[in-house]
């Protein structure tokens, strides 16, 4: 099937078959429900989209792979050579990882926005250090970088019926409300990495803090206060969902 699938894309040479095998590789055993769905694209922008989510995820592992005990700094340090890895290849077609030369040469094929790329690596570092979000808005600043350009790099991969511009806020919007979803799934997996994704005005106007989180965390107890607080969230997230709603007509219908 990686076969079938880089021939279609026209990717020939041998090495860069190999990288994006990395990221088909990545897809499949990270990232199973979109790897599934990927495979329902025409056979042609899959490997795109391998690559794409296999940059993502190699980023993310950096900064949530915790085993290893890589401090903040040697996590920011990585992250950072990383960014520099991707400007070169976006320069010149090279890379050091091969996870990053496939990205680079998707963003080519499909004329990606590079600013895309350093604005998720901005978020990225966020989670270093930023533990909560005082406002939604705040939480929307972090998530333009962490989901909603994910959206943008996506729209030229899936192709559009209108011009591209017409239906970016679509596509950044779907990208913010698939995030707003697992931060609802994630709350608890979430706090024990330190974080609360969950704006602290949105919690703060339930009677909910971070103490009532980790409290119900530690016991395995529901609060009448915690689920009001979510039951919020999730009217929101649909809401979100609503503005990315009208993008779907104005893909390519072949996907």
């Amino acid at each position: 099937m990686t076969r079938r699938e880089l021939d279609a894309a026209g990717i020939t040479d041998p090495a860069l078959r190999a990288a994006y095998a990395r990221c088909r590789l990545l897809n499949a055993r990270h990232g199973r429900t979109y790897f599934l769905a990927t495979r329902l694209l025409p056979v042609e922008r899959r490997s795109a989209v391998h690559a794409l989510y296999g940059f993502a995820r190699w980023a993310d592992d950096i900064v949530d792979d915790l085993r290893r005990g890589r401090t903040p700094t040697e996590r920011d340090r990585l992250l950072r050579s990383l960014e520099s890895d991707l400007a070169h290849a976006l320069r010149t077609g090279g890379g050091c990882e091969p996870v990053v030369r496939a990205v680079a040469d998707t963003a080519g094929r499909y004329g990606i926005d590079h600013t895309l790329f350093a604005d998720f690596l901005s978020s990225m570092r966020a989670d270093l250090d930023v533990t909560d979000y005082a406002t939604y808005a705040d939480l929307r600043a972090y998530m333009h970088g962490s989901a909603a350009v994910i959206g943008l790099q996506m729209l030229p991969v899936l192709g559009t019926v209108v011009p591209r511009a017409e239906a970016a806020p679509h596509a950044a919007a779907l990208g913010v409300a698939f995030q707003l979803t697992n931060f609802l799934r994630d709350v608890g997996e979430d706090l024990d990495r330190g974080r609360v994704y969950l704006p602290a005005d949105l919690l703060a106007a339930h009677g909910v803090d971070r103490p009532l989180l980790e409290w119900s965390r530690r016991t395995g107890l529901g609060d009448a206060r915690i689920q009001a607080a979510l039951i919020a969230a999730e009217a929101l997230t649909r809401e979100v969902y609503r503005e990315a709603e009208p993008g779907i007509a104005m893909l390519d219908p072949r996907v």
